[in-house]
């Protein structure tokens, strides 16, 4: 790129950044602020509008140049502390209270950490660490992970860490393929390398993370949400249940977290839950609590401990009659 080339290119940039910092600009101050005429200016507005820019002009008093909203959204310059800022917001928001907040920041931090120079990551780190949200409700995870599992994800390289199994602690190599987030945790959607399967692992849990240079093909995978729900609110426990719950989809939704069952719709009226637990009689509970009429799907001595739990409840209730 020749010297003039890439002059005009600097200045047009700079054009696009002075439109981003304030509503409007009137010619001069813009000609001022470049050091150019107002003719350069209007060749550089029309550059930018060739690059899909929106760049409004309007005549007389308070009108100038302004940048509009577009179709879609144009990048945006950030200068060091806005990159900075964006960084810090978008680490401590992984884990904010907005439903989706969490996927749609991680999936920013890989676009932000793409461009992010070097001299301004140490200060990312520092900053990151001393910002903390009022909601306690998701587990507080180590940006710097966060970060190395974003990368492994982005550039399909294997990644490795420790993580505990019963009473020890063993290293595991995977292909990690998404970062899911539950309503309280972080989750790695991987395939594990050394028991030839799919897993999920909790990010809070994993020590010693590192991004490895063996890169891998992408397998066929399974939906990495689905998969993480199903791992955390059935596979991990003892016994798993199925139950038929006569309720729309979204109202049952609304009542059980995600981390703690599947819900499925079963056409406009009906929905089945899937759930997991140390105790069928936990599960069972949970579900009547809920306030639906439902049927037990599986597993079958699930009806059982049905008849067992309505003949307690009905005498106790029973006994305090006859007391009154």
């Amino acid at each position: 790129m020749g010297g003039d080339e890439r002059g005009t290119t600097e200045r047009v940039l700079t054009l696009l950044g002075l439109l981003q910092q304030r509503q409007v600009w009137t010619g001069p101050e813009l000609a001022d602020r470049l050091g150019v005429t107002p003719r350069t200016v209007r060749r550089d507005v029309e550059r930018l509008r060739t690059l899909g820019y929106p760049v409004h002009a309007s005549q007389g008093v308070g009108g100038g140049y302004q940048l509009g909203p577009g179709q879609d959204l144009p990048p945006l310059l950030l200068d060091d502390e806005e990159a900075i800022a964006t960084a810090v917001s978008l680490l401590a928001g992984a884990g904010g209270a907005v439903a989706g907040a969490g996927d749609a920041a991680v999936r920013a931090l890989t676009k932000l950490d793409r461009v992010l120079p070097i001299r301004l990551r140490n200060l990312v780190r520092a900053l990151s660490g001393s910002v903390e949200s009022m909601s306690g409700s998701r587990t507080t995870i180590d940006p710097d992970v966060l970060m190395t599992l974003v990368r492994a994800c982005r550039d399909e390289v294997e990644a490795d860490f420790d993580y505990p199994s019963g009473d020890e602690v063993r290293r595991r190599r995977v292909e990690p393929y998404r970062l899911v987030a539950s309503d309280r945790r972080w989750y790695l959607f991987s395939y594990d390398l050394d028991r030839d399967d799919w897993r999920s692992f909790r990010v809070d849990r994993m020590s010693e993370v590192a991004a490895r240079t063996w890169r891998f093909r992408p397998r066929e995978a399974p939906d990495a949400a689905t998969f993480v729900q199903e791992s955390v609110a059935s596979r991990v426990y003892p016994h798993q249940a199925r139950f038929l719950l006569h309720a729309p989809a979204e109202v049952v939704r609304a009542q059980i977290p995600a981390s703690a069952a599947v819900v499925q719709p079963r056409g406009s009226e009906s929905c089945e839950v899937i759930s997991g637990a140390g105790n069928l009689d936990f599960a069972l509970m949970h579900v009547l609590l809920l306030g639906h009429d439902f049927e037990v799907l599986d597993p079958p001595e699930l009806s059982g401990r049905c008849r067992v739990l309505a003949e307690r409840l009905l005498a106790a209730g029973a006994s305090v009659s006859k007391e009154l």
